[in-house]
C-alpha cells in the first residue's frame, strides 16, 4: 500500500479540460438562439396584447417586422416563422427551426414552437 495520496493523473484532468470546453462551445452556440426566441416571444405576446382583435394579418406582420428590426433580429424573416390568423380572435402560431454547427459535420438542431391567442394573453 502506498504511504502519501495521489492526486488525479494527467488524463483525467485533460479529459476534465476538453469535457469543459465542449460545454463552453455548446453554450456559447445555444443561447443567442434561445435569447432572440425569448425576444421574439415577448414582442408577440405585447403586441397581440395591445392590438385591436380586427387588425389584418398583413398589419400584424408589418408591426411585428418593425420590432424584430429595433430589437436587432435580422437573421429570421417573421413571415416565414410565423403564420397569423384571425378566425375566432386573433391567433400566432410561431414554429421554426435553427440549425447550428457545432463540430465538424455535427450540426446542433434546435425547435421552437409556441402559440398565442389573444383572448388568453390579455386575460393574464
Amino acid at each position: 500500500m502506498r504511504k502519501s495520496q495521489q492526486g488525479a493523473s494527467y488524463l483525467a484532468i485533460l479529459f476534465g479540460v476538453v469535457l469543459f470546453a465542449l460545454a463552453v462551445k455548446a453554450a456559447v452556440a445555444l443561447w443567442p438562439a434561445y435569447w432572440d426566441d425569448r425576444v421574439i416571444n415577448n414582442q408577440i405576446e405585447e403586441l397581440v396584447k395591445n392590438s385591436p382583435s380586427d387588425i389584418t394579418p398583413s398589419k400584424f406582420d408589418t408591426q411585428m417586422d418593425q420590432r424584430l428590426q429595433m430589437n436587432n433580429i435580422r437573421d429570421l424573416n417573421f413571415k416565414d416563422i410565423v403564420k397569423v390568423t384571425t378566425n375566432n380572435g386573433l391567433n400566432v402560431s410561431k414554429k421554426y427551426e435553427i440549425r447550428k454547427p457545432f463540430l465538424f459535420n455535427i450540426d446542433l438542431v434546435l425547435t421552437f414552437e409556441k402559440n398565442f391567442d389573444q383572448r388568453s394573453v390579455q386575460a393574464k
